[in-house]
């Protein structure tokens, strides 16, 4: 039973399970802004040659069919269309690694840390992009990237993990979607800020990976003050609301209760395959839409990058 500061706390503040789904909600679109924000930037990072050659794309839309910026930078690096199709799949290359073994840390361990530090060290990279892009060349920052996908293949098993202790089965769907709804809102608010802060930073592109780096670093010091596994480990959480979770849910002791996984009963599970290609052909299309678009708009479309990052 909760004394003292402790009790008056508990009392002050809203419900645990709404802070946990607040700040879940947070990591996801912050991963989601570290995940996509390159897409935008390398718009203006690289060299565009065809605005100066004779060679003309016959698929491309004119330069004058639509508004060019005239502070719009040149770029600095010549990559090829290859190159740079390395650079932006790097990211993928790491993040599909991660996934089991970062669902099973979260399941053994707890989803605390499992989340935070994947989060924290997709931060901590995203701030370095620029350093490496600018002194390491494509290799380094194909590294970065590489590292970055590493640590957010934790992200959505550690936000299950953390979800099953804290969410009632009354309030899944509710909280849920609340939750996963980062992942849009994410890459929304990170497309158009990218084109915002591109367009007016006086640093140019390099202003979206420190933005967006440091609002993870901010998450992750805000996640490990306010959030627990699970309610038996919060120490300020409301006698009324753990009891009511403990009911809910039930208690489980990741140490004693995980039992083993059914590897062979998966393999065999028609519905589970189903909903495996299902969210294959969703995320082949999505990523390749988050991936490539901004790319289209500006080697294709000719629009600038203000223009394109309203257009996403």
């Amino acid at each position: 039973m909760l004394t003292g500061w402790k009790e008056r706390l508990a009392k002050g503040c809203i419900a645990q399970r709404y802070v946990v789904a607040i700040m879940g909600f947070l990591a996801i679109a912050n991963a989601y802004t570290m995940r996509i924000c390159l897409s935008t930037a390398i718009t203006e990072m690289v060299v565009h040659r065809d605005r100066n050659e004779s060679h003309l794309d016959p698929d491309a839309c004119p330069s004058s069919s639509v508004s060019n910026n005239k502070h719009e930078p040149h770029g600095r690096f010549d990559w090829d269309e290859e190159t740079q199709g390395l650079i932006l799949s790097s990211f993928f290359w790491g993040y599909v690694i991660t996934h089991l073994p970062g669902g099973m840390l979260a399941e053994k361990f707890g989803g605390k840390y499992a989340l935070g530090l994947g989060i924290l060290s997709t931060a901590i990279f995203t701030l370095l992009t620029p350093l490496a892009a600018i002194h390491g060349g494509a290799g380094w920052l194909i590294a970065v990237r590489f590292i970055e996908g590493l640590g957010e293949g934790s992200t959505f098993p550690a936000i299950n993990a953390i979800l099953a202790h804290w969410v009632p089965p009354q309030q899944r769907g509710i909280l849920g979607s609340f939750v996963f709804a980062g992942s849009q809102i994410g890459t929304v608010v990170g497309t158009a800020l990218s084109g915002v802060l591109i367009q007016y930073s006086s640093i140019g592109w390099p202003s979206v990976f420190y933005l967006f780096g440091a609002l993870g670093v901010l998450w992750f010091i805000a996640w490990t003050l306010l959030c627990y596994n699970d309610p038996q480990s919060h120490p300020f959480i409301s006698d009324e609301e753990k009891t009511f979770l403990e009911k809910s849910i039930g208690g489980i002791d990741n140490k004693k209760d995980v039992p083993p996984v059914p590897w062979r009963e998966m393999a065999k599970s028609v519905p589970l395959w189903g909903l495996i290609f299902a969210q294959i052909g969703h995320d082949w299309g999505f990523f390749t839409l988050v991936t490539d678009l901004p790319k289209y708009f500006k080697d294709v479309m000719r629009f600038n990058i203000f223009e394109v990052s309203k257009l996403i």
